[in-house]
Formats: structure tokens, C-alpha cells, sequence
């Protein structure tokens, strides 16, 4: 280790090599601080290092989280960019926005834990479906430009048209991604989705125009909502308004007690299959209208926003390598993988 780093910079480059990623297997401190000595620089007592793990915790740059009920640390999931992101799942749009910031202090907190666990809980849905998901956090950081809350949904999602599923995944047929090819057709689906914790009146049609507006360029729109819609006149408003657009809405019927009742969201990211299916006997689903289908994917704004936004181009990056190495794998797996970006996509090669 270099000498030249202080104590804190020297943890962030350990830390990630150490800490487990699901909170269940969370390292105690005093076992932690002896697995962290043999890779200091410096000596330090016990009493330094477990100050720095407490003030880490409690910063989202950094690596180490704490459980949030019981002792232990664990490799932090949640960044600045998907705290920041979260935001606009409840209804926050910061400047600029048509309405203002209902929540203040310690109960932002309390929201973002929330929008939090929502976005793991429907990414992991969706993958249940074979629904590879990607999630947007980048684009809706501090500084990013205000028009891309409407250019970008708050997660995407791949839906391979040529694979077979098996336990851990799903391979591409090479066969059926060339006739594809051939007959000018697509071997994947993306539906775009914004998630929103709660809507009513007051909010609803800037929920559905966000759902419309940052899917354009996609096959599908869809809007999912955590909470249920309890009045049905809203839920008749809703179903009429998403039809007309093709916007599929779906709600969940997780509360914010329920939220709060549930696991934190880095333990929902890690828990099995078997698990999360067990999760599930809390939902209470419902569809309010379905997505339309809008053919092919646009290309002209596919092309702009991949030049304009590096997530964007992370996406279809993605979907690139998936499509050369006739594997199906998820964003954490592509990230993992440390090869040399593929070549771009073209739309007859979709």
C-alpha cells in the first residue's frame, strides 16, 4: 500500500476486497479490524479503525454500510448516484419541477430507504420473468441535464426473443438471432419503466407523461407504483388515460409500512430465488392497463441519445456482448466481465 495515502483512502482500496455483499453475512467489527490490519501500511489502533468504520458507514461514497438492525458491516450497493436517482420515485423533482419537495429532513431519509428497496424489489421481479434489468442512476446525478428526467425511464428492460431459460440464466440461440437478422426483426424486446412509491390526482398525469416521454425511443412504456390505488375514480382516470397512450400501469400494493417492514435493499439484491418468491406473498398486484407494443425500437433517437448519455451507451454496450457471446447476462455479470468494449450495435443486428 502506498505511503502516501491516508488511513481513509487506503479502506476505501481494501474495504471492497473484504466486506461480504449481503448484509446476512455482515463481518462484526472486531473481525473486521484484524482482516484489515494485514493489509495496512501503518499500524493503527483498534479504536482508530473502528471510528473510521463508523464515520464510513454513515457516507454513501464510501464502501462499507452497516446493517441497518443488528451489528456487522457489509459492501455498500446503495451509491450517491442511486440515492440521488431514487428522488424521483416519490414525488420530488427538485428545481425546476411543477411541484415541490413534500418531504424534509430525517423523513427524506426514511423515503429514499424506501424508493430504495422499491427499485431492487422490481428489478428482482422482473428478472424472475427473464427481464434482464437496467437500471438508469447516472443520468438523474447532481449536475446531469434537468431534460433527461424526460428522455430516460428509471429502469429498462431486456427481453431476449431467442433464448432458453435454465436455472442460472439464459442462452441465445445463434440460429434464431441470424434469421432474425435476415427477416429485418429484432431478438430483443426494451420496455421502458418509471417507478413512482405513490400517485394521485395532484401528480398523476406528470407521472404517466414522465412514462411516455422518457420511452419514445423504446418498444413499451410502462409505469409500476409500489402503493396501491385505492380510489377507484383515480384508477378509472389512470386506465383511461394509459390506454389512449399505451402506457402499461401496474401497482404493487407494498405500502410504506410494508417498506419499512422489509429487509434492506442490499439483503432483497442477494437473497435467492427461493427467497425472494417468498417475498412476493406481500405483494398484492394489480394491473391497471397493459403496454402497448410499438413495433421497432427508434433508431434515429436510439443513436442520439447513445452519443449524448454514457449510461445510455453502457446499455446497449450490453446488450452488445450479450448478443456476441450468445449469452443472456445480467448488467452485474456484464460489469464483471472487465473485456473490451464489443462493437456497436446496428439496428439491422438488433
Amino acid at each position: 500500500m502506498a505511503s502516501g495515502l491516508n488511513l481513509r483512502e487506503q479502506l476505501k482500496k481494501i474495504l471492497p476486497g473484504i466486506l461480504p455483499k449481503n448484509p446476512a453475512d455482515a463481518i462484526k467489527g472486531t473481525e473486521l479490524i484484524q482482516l484489515v490490519k494485514y493489509s495496512l501500511h501503518s499500524n493503527y489502533s483498534d479504536a482508530t479503525l473502528r471510528y473510521h468504520f463508523s464515520i464510513m458507514s454513515c457516507d454513501p461514497s464510501s464502501p462499507i454500510a452497516k446493517v441497518e438492525q443488528g451489528q456487522g458491516y457489509y459492501l455498500r450497493s446503495t451509491t450517491i448516484h442511486s440515492l440521488e436517482s431514487a428522488r424521483n420515485f416519490f414525488n420530488y423533482s427538485g428545481p425546476g419541477s411543477l411541484f415541490g419537495d413534500p418531504y424534509g429532513g430525517d423523513e427524506v431519509d426514511v423515503v429514499l430507504t424506501r424508493a430504495n428497496k422499491f427499485r431492487v424489489i422490481v428489478a428482482r421481479y422482473q428478472l424472475l420473468a427473464h427481464k434482464f434489468p437496467f437500471s438508469f442512476e447516472r443520468s438523474f446525478s447532481h449536475g446531469a441535464p434537468l431534460e433527461n428526467q424526460w428522455r430516460y425511464p428509471d429502469l429498462a428492460t431486456v427481453e431476449w426473443l431467442i433464448g432458453e431459460a435454465y436455472d442460472d440464466g439464459m442462452h441465445l440461440d445463434p440460429k434464431s438471432i441470424e434469421v432474425r437478422r435476415r427477416m429485418g426483426g429484432s431478438a430483443f424486446r426494451i420496455s421502458a419503466i418509471t417507478l413512482k412509491l405513490e400517485t394521485h390526482y395532484g401528480v398523476v398525469r406528470e407521472h404517466l407523461f414522465k412514462a411516455l416521454s422518457s420511452a419514445l425511443w423504446s418498444n413499451s412504456a410502462e409505469l409500476v407504483i409500489a402503493a396501491e390505488m385505492a380510489d377507484e375514480q383515480l384508477v378509472t382516470e389512470v386506465r383511461k388515460l394509459s390506454d389512449i397512450f399505451g402506457i402499461g400501469v401496474t401497482t404493487l400494493g407494498l405500502s410504506s409500512q410494508k417498506l419499512d417492514d422489509l429487509p434492506e435493499a442490499a439483503a432483497i439484491e442477494n437473497m435467492s430465488a427461493r427467497e425472494f418468491e417468498s417475498l412476493q406473498s406481500l405483494f398484492s398486484i394489480r394491473r391497471i392497463s397493459l403496454p402497448r407494443d410499438r413495433g421497432q425500437l427508434d433508431w434515429d433517437l436510439v443513436n442520439r441519445y447513445r452519443s449524448d448519455n454514457e449510461e445510455f451507451a453502457e446499455l446497449y454496450q450490453w446488450i452488445s456482448r450479450c448478443l456476441i457471446d450468445e449469452e443472456a447476462y445480467t448488467m452485474e455479470d456484464y460489469r464483471s466481465l472487465n473485456t473490451e468494449e464489443p462493437p456497436q450495435l446496428q439496428a439491422v443486428g438488433s
